[in-house]
C-alpha cells in the first residue's frame, strides 16, 4: 500500500475525525484527507496547533475543517458524548475515525516504571479510543460505508525491554481493533476496523525514544499517507480486521 494512488476526490463528501491531529502524523493525515476532499474534524489539547492545521486547510482551499480541543487525558465520558451530539447537530453522521493520538512515556523497565504514568498512557492510548468508538459508532452506521482506523506499532506486536507502557498499549490496540472489527462485521457490517502501524517515521515521538538517530534516514509523516488514504476510502471497504504496515 505504499505506492497507492488515490483518486483525487476519494473522500469527497466524507466527515472524518482525526486525533492528535496537531502535529506529526496526525497532522499530515488531517491535511490529507481535506486534500482528497475531506471534511476533517481536529481533534488534539493543543488549539495553537490545531487552528495552525486549520488554516493551512484554509489556505489550500481544501473543505473547511473543524476544531474541537480535547485533552484525552482528562477527558471523561460526557466528554465524548458531547462530542458525538456536536458532530450529528453539525454533520449527521461520521464516515470514518483516526486513532492517532498516542503518548509514548517512559522508557524504562517494567519493574522501574511509574505507576502514575503507565495509567496515564494507558488512558490515552487505550481508554480514549474505547470511549471515542462507543460515543461514535451510532452516528457511523448512518453512514454509507464508515472506516476506524487505529495506529499500532512494532512493538505492540512484538514487545521489548524498556517499552512498558507504550508496548502494553499497543498490544491492546491490536486486541481492541480485532475484537471490534469481528463484533462489526456480524453487528454493523458497513463499518470496518483496521490498524496501521507507521513504522519508523519522522515524528518527535520517535525522536524522543531514538534521540541518538539521525531523523533524515526516516519516512516523513507525508510519505506514509498512501496506506492512510487506502484505508478510508472505497477501495478498502472489503478489509476487515487487518494489521498493516504503511512502509
Amino acid at each position: 500500500m505504499f505506492h497507492y494512488q488515490a483518486p483525487n476526490q476519494l473522500l469527497k463528501n466524507k466527515v472524518i475525525l482525526v486525533t492528535g491531529a496537531g502535529d506529526g502524523i496526525g497532522k499530515a493525515a488531517a491535511i490529507t484527507y481535506a486534500k482528497y476532499g475531506a471534511t476533517v474534524i481536529l481533534l488534539g489539547r493543543s488549539i495553537k496547533k490545531l487552528e495552525a492545521v486549520y488554516d493551512h486547510i484554509e489556505k489550500q482551499k481544501y473543505p473547511q475543517a473543524a476544531i474541537v480541543p480535547l485533552n484525552l487525558d482528562g477527558a471523561a465520558e460526557h466528554d465524548y458524548i458531547e462530542l458525538a451530539n456536536t458532530i450529528e447537530n453539525e454533520f449527521g453522521h461520521l464516515d470514518g475515525i483516526l486513532h492517532n493520538a498516542s503518548l509514548l512515556g517512559e522508557r524504562a523497565t517494567l519493574a522501574s516504571y511509574d505507576p502514575t504514568l503507565f495509567e496515564q498512557v494507558m488512558r490515552v492510548n487505550v481508554t480514549s479510543q474505547l470511549l471515542l468508538n462507543q460515543a461514535l459508532l451510532l452516528l457511523m452506521q448512518k453512514a454509507e460505508s464508515a472506516s476506524i482506523v487505529f495506529t499500532t506499532s512494532g512493538v505492540g506486536r512484538n514487545a521489548k525491554a524498556n517499552w512498558g507502557a507504550y508496548a502494553i498499549s499497543k498490544f491492546a490496540t491490536e486486541a481492541m481493533m480485532q475484537i471490534l472489527s469481528s463484533e462489526l462485521a456480524s453487528q454493523s457490517p458497513t463499518i470496518r476496523a483496521n490498524a496501521i502501524n507507521p513504522g519508523a517515521t519522522r515524528t518527535s515521538m520517535r525522536a524522543n525514544a531514538y534521540p541518538e538517530e539521525d531523523p533524515t534516514t526516516l519516512a516523513t509523516p507525508d510519505d506514509i499517507m498512501p496506506l492512510y488514504l487506502y484505508l478510508m476510502g472505497k477501495d478498502s471497504l472489503t478489509i476487515n480486521g487487518q494489521s498493516l504496515d504503511a512502509q
